[in-house]
């Protein structure tokens, strides 16, 4: 009795463990039977637990071929297949999930094949942060070619701009149709100049000067003059900004203007009426590790409206220089943006569907 009651208590032990993994994990018996089915893997693949017991995995995950093909493997082979991450696990009603699968056959003490074990782990947040770190390099290349064109432009656009002007002074009516053509060289060399000093500022910023930084009180001000501002909109901010969250190390005029332009752009994407949502909090679930030192933790900051939405073909380009969606504008501000995040060793991100809005996401880590 007291055998069965200390197996007993094992099998819970194994059972809870089980259910508490993060990672889906699914138990076949030899002939691909589902014989367990933890509670991740009912929220990795939107299948039910009641709905996969006994079923076939061939029947279940019949469009998986990939995923079925290393499962039969090691039901036929009776090896263990590791970390295989090339697959998109897809699912009803939701957007397919990368995933890593590690398939493992079950043996009995005797060595008798009883099944496999298969676990998959969600890796869409890897993909996320592997994607960012693919935008801040492709950046900095652009930005060191920058660098140079901007000085090769800038030495002959001020010889421009200074005959321009001795050419006015040549015409002595005010009236004469000529000043007006030297006033647009002037005015156009001008514009073409403060696109040249962002460049310099996406090529060769200032080097940013840390102290600590309130995020809420940042927020709060751009909001505040930002309703000033759209105020011939119909547009409603709103907060939600976990005030746990202490000043943390960064460099606030250049965070000032990484929130004001993201925020800005919101207000532009919104035609006449909607609303901007402005959330901050902590992500216990990633961590920055350095040698030496303890995890530090990333604290979000998410910015997102209900406007036109950024079109799918358009998400790759819109962090690329010179690339913008709007009748006006550089098209250097998010690649700007991004910039300054990568500057605070962070993470920008963004999702969106045309009619339904866009949302950035900001991750920066939490130095204190």
């Amino acid at each position: 009795m007291n055998d069965q009651g200390a197996d007993s208590t094992d099998l819970q032990i194994y059972v809870s463990v089980l259910e508490n993994l993060e990672d889906a994990v699914i138990a076949l018996d030899p002939d691909g039977r589902i014989v367990l089915f933890n509670s991740a893997a009912e929220n990795s693949t939107g299948i039910s637990r009641r709905q996969s017991l006994g079923r076939k995995v061939i029947d279940l995950f019949r469009t998986q071929e990939t995923l079925l093909h290393l499962v039969q493997t090691a039901l036929r082979e009776g090896r263990s297949i590791f970390n295989y991450e090339d697959i998109l696990l897809h699912r009803p009603g939701a957007a397919p999930l990368p995933i890593s699968v590690s398939v493992s056959p079950i043996f009995t003490p005797a060595g008798t094949h009883e099944g496999v074990v298969v676990i998959m782990r969600d890796i869409s947040r890897v993909r996320e942060l592997e994607d960012a770190v693919r935008r801040a390099d492709r950046l900095s290349m652009i930005g060191t070619m920058a660098a140079g064109l901007a000085h090769e432009i800038k030495n002959p656009l001020g010889g421009i701009k200074g005959a321009a002007q001795l050419l006015g002074r040549e015409f002595s009516e005010p009236d004469d149709a000529l000043n007006e053509y030297t006033d647009i060289m002037i005015r156009e060399v001008e514009r073409v100049n403060a696109i040249i000093e962002e460049l310099m500022d996406l090529a060769s910023p200032r080097p940013p000067v840390m102290t600590e930084v309130n995020l809420s009180r940042i927020l709060g001000d751009i909001i505040l003059f930002q309703k000033e501002a759209q105020r011939k909109k119909n547009i409603d901010f709103i907060l939600r900004l976990d005030p746990s969250i202490p000043p943390i190390r960064g460099d606030e005029n250049l965070l000032t203007r990484l929130f004001l332009n993201l925020i800005m752009n919101g207000c532009e994407a919104i035609e006449n009426s909607g609303r901007v949502d402005i959330v901050t909090k902590v992500a216990s679930e990633i961590h920055l590790n350095q040698p030496g030192d303890r995890p530090v933790p990333f604290i979000v900051i998410e910015i997102r409206d209900n406007g036109k939405g950024i079109a799918r073909e358009s998400l790759e380009q819109i962090f690329t220089p010179f690339f913008t969606t709007k009748n006006r504008g550089s098209g250097l501000g998010l690649a700007i943006c991004q910039k300054i995040v990568t500057d605070h060793r962070g993470f920008l991100k963004v999702k969106s569907s045309p009619g339904k809005g866009t949302c950035f996401t900001i991750s920066l880590p939490f130095y204190r």
